[in-house]
């Protein structure tokens, strides 16, 4: 199947990727390859890249688009793929929507630059963004507060979704934030709002309770997707229990991984051991792992496993 771009429409998973380098910290493109191919594989729907868990800010001009060309020419329209933007230098932000889009992904992912301030200021950024950009490229709102600390509130999103047809997807990322999601779903309907795809992030830690609020899938990067994949379709089939015990299987492993500061260390090391990238390096700077830490990540592995065999 041949994917077109983003709409509403948009469900499942959609797995934020990570940027393989060697152990020197250089791009390695073989790795990038072998993780595509591993994604598909396991089933995604979709691939999100070059966003904060891919390390994007680390990459200059010329790898960003490097990574980019590897990536869609490995994917071959096989699944969308989504690229982050995130700039907060909009022309900078516009060019590479432009090339991204004329390359052949899906859409783009756009988070509020850091300390952007109050809602007025969100919404006259997006604006601004949505009019330079126009009504051709697909958007997903990365509403991420705590990298940010910029919130957008239900208001000023149903605002940007009813005035911009090109905002198609919230990539809900607030944390705690269930009671926000199920009143971005539940006013759009008071109001009459055009309803939008919503994935959540954070790892997936509450993808269960996301999924029983309305959020339409996951969009994070967790090491282990074939998990994501399944709880998500037996939610879909009405399965609640069965997503939520083969969620609580994984549990620990989720929530080893959403350690803040070593997260992605933690999420490379395990694709590592799994034979998908050929290095766990994080680049500079950035976390790496203590033997204290790989022995748990050792243990913790292995007792999923064990879990998962007696299940």
């Amino acid at each position: 199947m041949l994917y077109n771009k983003l709409d509403e429409t948009a469900a499942g998973v959609y797995i934020i990727s990570a940027t393989p380098f060697d152990d020197l910290g250089v791009l390695d493109l073989e790795s990038t390859k072998n993780l595509i191919d591993f994604y598909i594989e396991k089933g995604v729907d979709g691939i999100t890249i070059l966003g904060v868990m891919g390390e994007a800010q680390k990459l200059t001009p010329d790898e960003a688009e490097l990574f980019l060309n590897t990536v869609l020419k490995q994917v071959n329209k096989r699944v969308p793929v989504i690229v982050g933007v995130s700039n907060a230098n909009i022309n900078n932000l516009v060019k590479l929507s432009n090339v991204s889009m004329d390359k052949g992904a899906a859409g783009v992912m756009i988070a509020p630059p850091i300390n952007l301030g109050a809602d007025e200021k969100i919404y006259n950024y997006y604006a601004k963004i949505f009019d330079v950009l126009g009504k051709d490229i697909p958007v997903c709102y990365q509403d991420y507060p705590f990298l940010t600390k910029s919130e957008i509130s239900i208001q000023t999103f149903n605002r940007l979704v009813n005035e911009y047809s090109q905002l198609v997807m919230l990539k809900h990322e607030e944390w705690p934030g269930l009671n926000k999601l199920s009143k971005v779903r539940s006013s759009g309907k008071a109001t009459n709002t055009r309803r939008v795809s919503i994935l959540t992030g954070n790892g997936g830690l509450y993808l269960p309770q996301e999924l029983q609020r309305g959020a339409d899938g996951a969009m994070t990067g967790f090491a282990y997707p074939e998990m994501l994949i399944k709880v998500v379709n037996l939610h879909k089939k009405g399965n609640i229990d069965a997503a939520e015990d083969l969620f609580d299987a994984y549990l620990p492993l989720v929530r080893y991984e959403q350690q803040p500061g070593i997260g992605l260390a933690i999420r490379k090391e395990a694709l590592h051991r799994r034979g998908v990238i050929r290095s766990a390096k994080v680049r500079e700077p950035g976390p790496s792992l203590s033997s204290e830490d790989r022995d748990e990540l050792t243990r913790i592995i292995g007792r999923v496993e064990e879990n998962l065999r007696l299940r």
